[in-house]
């Protein structure tokens, strides 16, 4: 498989350069976010105050306006304030609901094909890249229409996605795994990594430094989570400072920081996807298709259509 990769022209990454330049360390301490409201911009966490769990407070899900695009999927944007490269940062909201939605894998590897939102069939609802990758092939676990294409691997915050016979959208913590694949029952499932939240909790690795996940790597991000009332969020961060034609550039939020996004969006499990370059989204309602593109193929999509 060939993975692309499209570079920023010299133009756009000289202005880059000195927008960073001018607004690096614009939130201060480095250690918040805020909302953009009506009003100004509202700080809804710090990393000194954070929370270790995420229960009935939700302050994003609140700030969202949502729209309809087709029965069972509502969409809507946030803008974010952060540290460096998060100083402007969009995150895309998608809400579904599975009971009237279907959920499938296109797993383009098994055909020795590559994959973008661009493929995704004229009627997909919802399309976006899932898992992480290894080379040219997911990592872990696969299985698609009841089919087992790759076996699950074991790695202390790799969970898995699964969607059982009924439609529903389960996020498995990562000791689960295996006992959730002997009970059977499943239609789809997918492996990634790392777990962003279990039964709203942060796992200590997100919380505490050098257990295994950096606390300052910033990039894109893409994250999958459900909500106790069994909603499914999908979130997608995209750079906000000069415009959309600059969106897919790979500047965003830390790991904990995704965390507490999916956290105030009411997510009480959640798990991180391929973001950066690779992370990319599509949204279809009856009469737009709008697409949040990344700059590499992958070789596995997950693709959402309006149950009829």
């Amino acid at each position: 498989m060939r993975f692309t990769r499209i570079g920023l022209a010299a133009g756009s990454a000289a202005l880059l350069a000195g927008a960073m330049g001018t607004h690096a360390g614009a939130s201060g301490s480095g250690d918040a976010l805020a909302v953009r409201t009506w009003s100004g911009w509202d700080t809804w966490w710090r990393r000194d105050g954070a929370p270790v769990r995420w229960t009935a407070a939700a302050p994003l899900a609140g700030r969202v306006q949502w729209r309809a695009a087709q029965p069972g999927v509502e969409w809507g944007e946030l803008q974010l304030r952060g540290a460096s490269e998060a100083w402007r940062t969009r995150v895309v909201v998608v809400r579904l609901d599975p009971a009237r939605v279907d959920f499938g894998l296109d797993p383009a590897f098994d055909r020795n094909d590559e994959w973008t939102v661009a493929d995704a069939e004229a009627g997909a609802a919802v399309a976006l890249d899932a898992g992480q990758f290894r080379g040219s092939l997911p990592w872990g676990w696969v299985l698609t229409g009841g089919r087992e294409v790759l076996r699950p691997q074991y790695a202390p915050l790799a969970g898995a996605v699964t969607v059982d016979e009924a439609g529903r959208v389960r996020v498995v913590a990562p000791d689960s795994v295996e006992s959730v694949r002997a009970a059977g029952g499943l239609r789809e499932a997918f492996q990634s990594y790392p777990m962003l939240l279990q039964d709203g909790a942060v796992p200590e690795p997100l919380r505490v430094p050098g257990l295994g996940v950096s606390h300052d790597h910033r990039d894109a991000r893409l994250a999958l989570g459900t909500t106790p009332d069994g909603h499914v969020v999908i979130a997608v961060t995209r750079f906000d400072a000069l415009g959309e034609a600059l969106g897919r550039i790979p500047f965003g939020l830390t790991t904990p920081e995704m965390a507490a996004v999916m956290g105030a969006l009411g997510c009480r499990q959640a798990v991180l996807l391929d973001g950066g370059i690779s992370g990319q989204l599509l949204v279809r309602d009856a009469e737009e298709t709008r697409t949040w593109p990344g700059t590499r193929t992958v070789p596995l999509g997950l693709v959402v259509r309006v149950r009829r």
